[in-house]
Order: structure tokens, then sequence, then C-alpha cells
């Protein structure tokens, strides 16, 4: 029986973590797979006749730069089966998923934006799949947590979702869990707490990236889509920016964090408000079946909630279903990051790998 062959792009954090995984894989499988090609930003590594290839010495490699269009037909000619485990968060790759799915070529990735784009891209990915083609993308929310795989289940076996609801973003589970915690010692200015973040690298290189909702706006619409809701996209329901007005305009991450000072009075309110009525604030997700409605954004938490009972940068996931109905579904644990991010990705290429042989 030919090996499954694997094909890598993204090498970084992520990648990294997940090429050290890769070699400890528990199988329930003889077979073991080959990796047969890999890519880092301007560096491929493969060989014509699809002879296994070390992924660590992408750098030093001298092969030919393969356009998706190529990659798709060199892929599509490898003997036996195929997966592109596909470690970046590049919208190109993404809309290239029809592609190899047609070819017969299966996808393993944390790529929210294949899943949380337009409409169209989710249809042709789910339509363009071929027998011998799977995809899988549990850590495009979560990260490594079984939420993907537990909301399918649901959906699989006949209950029904009524909400979808928690803390999505291990950043801003940090920010406010550190800006207002359930017994009030937050001391810190929020300005001051997002700096902290941004050192401790819970947040993006720009705190913009985070601050602005967006990826949390790409979760929900991940999970409304797998839950039944035809969500056209992250900008198409109510999200919650946190970057003030004034400065959306900033010409630099420098600039926003040297000027996000001057508006710690807001935040401050929000809080104070929060305590008032015996509550605490935090930055929300909900995707309510129900009602059809999908929204990003603070809200005020009772103190004895799940919500407001998370700790560090911890992420909660919510369901409330009808079999779940006296008493919630709850997944909660560490929801980013390059280690756990890849043990999704791993766990996920394990059952792609078991499934094709």
């Amino acid at each position: 029986m030919a090996p499954v062959c694997i094909a890598i792009i993204g090498l970084g954090g992520v990648g990294k973590a997940f090429l050290n995984q890769l070699a400890t894989l528990k199988l329930q499988t003889t077979s073991r797979p080959v990796v047969i090609f890999a890519s880092r930003s301007s560096k491929q590594i493969y060989t014509k006749n699809y002879d296994s290839v070390d992924a660590t010495t992408v750098d030093s490699s001298s092969s030919p730069l393969l356009s998706l269009s190529d990659l798709t037909t060199y892929l599509g000619g490898a003997p036996g089966k195929v997966i592109l485990v596909d470690n970046t968060s590049n919208q190109d790759v993404a809309n290239a998923y029809p592609s190899f799915l047609r070819k017969g070529i299966s996808v393993v990735t944390p790529n929210k934006k294949a899943f949380s784009s337009n409409m169209q891209l989710w249809d042709d990915i789910f339509n363009s799949t071929s027998p011998s083609a799977l995809v899988y993308h549990e850590s495009s929310v979560g990260a490594g947590l079984p939420v993907i795989s537990t909301l399918k289940d649901l959906v699989a076996t006949g209950d029904q979702i009524t909400k979808v609801q928690g803390v999505f973003s291990g950043t801003m589970s940090f920010l406010f869990n550190t800006f207002a915690p359930v017994d009030g010692s937050g001391k810190g200015k929020w300005s001051e707490i997002v700096s902290q973040a941004k050192d401790a690298g819970y947040t993006e290189p720009d705190p913009r990236d985070d601050l602005n909702g967006m990826d949390v706006a790409r979760k929900c619409t991940i999970l409304a889509r797998l839950a039944g809701l035809k969500v056209a996209g992250p900008d198409s329901f109510p999200v919650q920016s946190l970057i003030p007005k004034q400065l959306e305009s900033a010409s630099s991450a420098a600039e926003f964090m040297d000027k996000l000072p001057q508006f710690d009075g807001d935040m401050e309110s929000y809080k104070d408000n929060a305590a008032k009525a015996g509550k605490v604030v935090r930055f929300v997700a909900s995707v309510d079946v129900a009602a059809n409605e999908v929204k990003v954004g603070l809200e005020m938490v009772e103190k004895d909630s799940p919500i407001a009972a998370l700790k560090g940068s911890d992420n909660i996931f919510v369901f409330h279903t009808k079999r779940y109905s006296s008493s919630p579904l709850v997944v909660q644990g560490s929801g980013a990051g390059g280690e756990v991010t890849a043990m999704g990705v791993s766990a996920d290429l394990i059952k792609a790998i078991e499934r094709l042989s």
C-alpha cells in the first residue's frame, strides 16, 4: 500500500510545533505518513519523484517555486493519497482549497479565513470534496480544544443547538480577567494591561488586530455556519471594536499604544457600571441559533457564571442545546498558542490518515 503523502505549507510558530509532533504521532495504522513537500515564505522543498523530504532543511533548498496552481497539479500526480496541511492564515491558500479537493487532495488546517470568508468559498470547499478527499479544521476555532468536533457531533446526532456563547479569544480573556477580575482586585489601567499583554506575547504585534474583534467574529462565523445559520461573513453582524474611533487611523502600533492611555476612562466606565450591577465586564461572543442572531462585544455577566470565572488566557465555549438545556455543555481551556494549535492540527491529521489508509 502506498504511504499517505503529506504537503506542509507554513513552518512558523504553529508549523514548527507541528513538525515536532509529526515525528511522534501514534497511528492505528502501520503506514507512516511521508512528507513530500514543505514551504515557508519564499522557500520550498520537494522532488520530481515525490521522494521524502526533510522539512527542516527548506531554507537551504534550491527547489523551483511552485504557484498554488502548479502545486495542485504536482500533488495531484503523487502516488497514493495526499493530505495538504496548511498552517498559515493566508487567504490565497484558503481560496485554493476547492482546487486541491477536486484533485482528491485532503486538507487539514487551522486557517480561519477558509471557513469564515464569503459563503461561496464555504460552499465550494464542502461541495468540492471527492470521495477520497477530506476536510478537517478543528484548530480554526479554539486551537486544540474540541470545539468544532463537539458541535458537529451534537448536530450529527440530532441535538438542537439553541445557543453557543463564551469567550473565544485568549487575548480578550487575559485582558478582561486582569482588568476586571471577579474579586474586584483589578487595579491597572486598561492601556497598561494592553501593554502588558503585548509584551507577554498575548496580542498580535499590533494589538489593534485583536482589539477590533474580527478574530472572534471569524470564529463566530464558523460556529454559526456549522450550527445551521447562513452567515454571510464576519462583517455581517454586530462586532464591537475596542479601538477608540480617534485611534482607528493611527499610523502604527507604536502610535496607537502611545495614545491609548487617553481613552482609559472609557473602559473604566464599563467596568464601574458592571460593578454597580454586581457583575463583571467581559468580551463575549454569542451565536443565538434560536433567534438567528450573532454578535460580539462587551457584556456584563454574573460573577458566578462560567464566563466570569475564567483564568488567565483560557477560552470557554458554552453549548446550550435541547439535550443540555438544564446544564450547558462547557468546553474550556487554552485556546491559543503554537503547541496547542499544532496539537489540534496533528489530531486532525491522525483522523485523516486513518480514514484514508
